[in-house]
Parts: structure tokens; C-alpha cells; sequence
């Protein structure tokens, strides 16, 4: 984790986007996890959209309207960090945006649990 950024203090920006795309050795590894054969792995966790053969299927979050299957929604923070996607592990690099936003946003709502997104859902 770089010093420009805490990941444990997000609500998860990066884990809504709708394609998080993994790897053959992705899904090698999480299979692993999982104890199960990559076949079944890519049939459980997987969909092919958007042009691509294997993107993470997603699950319905009260923040972002829908999230990565594998980001526990109560604890925000994702279920299978070790085994995650390379994808996950390289974003952002040496500085995250979402993070600058996040801490931008409590600061001017002086809560350091806000939540500032663009999901708006009806009660």
C-alpha cells in the first residue's frame, strides 16, 4: 500500500467498476483458493462481457448499486485480497484519485465516514 493512499479506509470506488477483467493465472490462483478446478472457478465467478472471455460477475451494494461477487458489502473490503485479480493488484499505482476524492469529501462533511457517491437509489 503506498503512503499517498489507505485502501482499508475505502468504501471500495475501484470494486464497482462493472469490468474487472482477470487472467488465466487470475482464475489459476483463485480456483486454488477456492479448492476448486479452474472450470468451475470461471463458471462461478465469471462471465464473458464486453468484449472480454473472463470479467468478475458482480453483486447488487447499497453505495455503488453494484459491486465485484468477491467485496464483503458490510466490512468493504474485499473477501479474497491474497488471491485477488492482477488487475486489483496493480490499481491505482503510486497514487489512487478515489482516494483524494474520499478524503476531500470528509473533510468538507467533517465525518470520517462519508461516503460520497453518485448512486442514488429510491427508499
Amino acid at each position: 500500500m503506498s503512503e499517498n493512499y489507505d485502501c482499508t479506509k475505502c468504501p471500495g470506488y475501484c470494486c464497482s467498476y462493472p469490468v474487472i477483467v482477470i487472467s488465466k493465472r487470475d482464475l489459476a490462483r483463485i480456483a486454488r483458493h477456492f479448492g476448486i478446478t479452474e472450470e468451475a472457478a470461471q463458471k462461478r465467478y465469471c462471465r464473458a462481457d464486453h468484449g472480454y472471455k473472463r470479467i468478475l460477475k458482480r453483486q447488487d451494494d447499497e453505495h455503488f448499486g453494484r459491486v465485484c461477487q468477491f467485496f464483503d458489502t458490510t466490512a468493504r473490503n474485499c473477501t479474497i485480497y491474497k488471491v485477488r485479480p492482477s488487475t486489483c493488484r496493480e490499481y491505482p499505482g503510486d497514487k489512487c484519485g478515489y482516494w483524494d476524492f474520499l478524503k476531500f469529501e470528509r473533510d468538507g462533511q467533517k465525518d470520517p465516514d462519508y461516503v460520497a457517491t453518485t448512486w442514488h437509489h429510491e427508499d
